[in-house]
């Protein structure tokens, strides 16, 4: 840090010991407190990358110069209002050659050795967002810019994301009821398949019996996208941090629990939702005679079976979808983003379809013995059981591969689920008049 402050010192940039260390810890690959030859034009190399994704993104007309107006509009779109003027000062302080506008070389020379831990465009355009929803409730919540919070802007990406999810989760329900039977009666003895689940639900209730349990499904998107985006929102005051969009670790912890806060306001829901994909033709005659019956037989605690696996899910769920999609994005930033930071829509499709799926993976087994755990009074001879007891049952009757029943039809929904949701989440935007980030 002293050779750094020294060094740039000579170069007339002066930086303070917070900068400086940010710089180092940035570029510490093998964490010794201090930079090497490799370390230091790693972190360059990296670094004006990012520069660059940011000043063609700033450039407007892509005339290779930014001017005060292209300052003023970026600024805007990211939430942020200045003045002209104030506008005109930013570039002054840039602007060696006395053009009022500022070129490549002169926006490098100025921030190339001056931290920058989150660039907001670059944050903005490859957010994870609310509308990759395939029905797992687990996602870390959203990020709202300041003007989206004060303008009422959040809440109609969170109803165009509902509304996105209610209607992606009616078109894949026939294949997340197969995937309920098949966790809870699929065994070595029967061996259920696809076609052979489809066949049996259709036999016993008709067409319409594959869609039993999606109206409680949909109903839970309301209470807990509302209860999620609130905690979160005062989890990150608690965390105290200063920036506006939260690190990497710091989204996990805030998404984690504000996950863990919104499913045990709604997890009622979910037992009834399993109870009712579960029930046969003429059983409970909807919603309501169904969550009586569970507690005139099986009490107020019925409702919180499986409880435990339910919230142990979300750390590795919410975990490696977040690991694997900042991967992902920063894979193909240092790839492929040479003109621009905006990856396009399949890019952000396909990183948030993979992610998902990767942290489903990760995640499956606490929700077979979940969705188990729930069903317990449904299945006829079934013994009280706890996790641990089922963990073991499951693996000395049926192996490991047991604890993976219903993978199938649970990843056959991830990529219908994310285009429908894509598609009508674009399209309640315009409806509801939110601007595209």
């Amino acid at each position: 840090i002293h050779d750094l402050a020294v060094g740039l010192g000579r170069l007339g940039l002066h930086r303070s010991e917070l900068d400086l260390r940010k710089i180092v810890k940035a570029g510490d690959k093998d964490l010794d407190g201090q930079l090497d030859f490799e370390e230091f034009v790693h972190y360059l190399q990296d670094h004006e990358k990012k520069l660059r994704l940011v000043f063609k993104s700033l450039d407007k007309k892509n005339d290779g110069r930014i001017d005060a107006q292209e300052i003023v509009q970026s600024l805007r779109d990211l939430g942020v209002k200045i003045s002209e003027q104030q506008a005109e000062k930013i570039l002054k302080s840039m602007d060696k050659n006395g053009t009022m506008t500022i070129d490549w070389n002169e926006w490098r020379d100025y921030h190339l050795l001056h931290p920058v831990e989150n660039i907001p465009e670059i944050i903005l355009y490859w957010k994870h967002s609310t509308i990759f929803d395939v029905g797992e409730n687990l996602t870390v919540p959203d990020e709202f810019t300041v003007e989206e919070r004060q303008t009422g802007m959040w809440w109609r990406h969170l109803v165009a994301g509902g509304g996105a999810g209610a209607v992606s989760r009616t078109c894949t329900a026939p294949l997340d009821r197969l995937k309920v039977l098949m966790q809870v009666h699929a065994s070595r003895s029967n061996n259920m398949c696809i076609i052979g689940g489809f066949t049996q639900m259709i036999r016993e209730g008709g067409p319409r019996s594959l869609w039993r349990g999606n109206g409680i499904n949909v109903l839970k998107i309301a209470p807990e996208s509302a209860i999620k985006f609130m905690a979160y929102e005062q989890i990150k005051r608690f965390i105290g941090t200063d920036q506006e969009m939260l690190r990497i670790h710091e989204r996990l912890l805030a998404g984690s629990l504000a996950g863990a806060i919104a499913q045990s306001s709604i997890y009622p829901m979910e037992v009834l939702k399993t109870r009712m994909a579960l029930r046969k033709t003429g059983q409970y005659s909807g919603m309501l005679d169904c969550a009586k019956n569970i507690l005139a037989k099986e009490g107020m605690a019925a409702f919180y079976k499986g409880y435990i696996p339910n919230m142990l899910g979300i750390i590795p769920y919410a975990g490696i979808d977040l690991a694997v999609y900042e991967t992902l994005k920063n894979t193909w930033l240092q790839r492929y983003a040479v003109n621009s930071a905006d990856p396009g829509v399949f890019v952000l499709l396909a990183c948030g379809t993979i992610s998902s799926t990767c942290g489903q993976l990760a995640s499956y087994p606490l929700a077979l013995v979940r969705t188990r755990m729930q069903a317990q009074a449904s299945v006829e001879g079934a013994p009280e059981v706890t996790m641990r007891g089922l963990f073991k049952h499951i693996l000395k009757t049926e192996g490991a591969f047991g604890l993976y029943r219903g993978l199938a039809p649970n990843f056959m929904k991830v990529i219908p689920a994310v285009s429908i949701s894509y598609v009508v989440y674009e399209n309640l935007k315009m409806t509801l008049g939110v601007d595209s980030r």
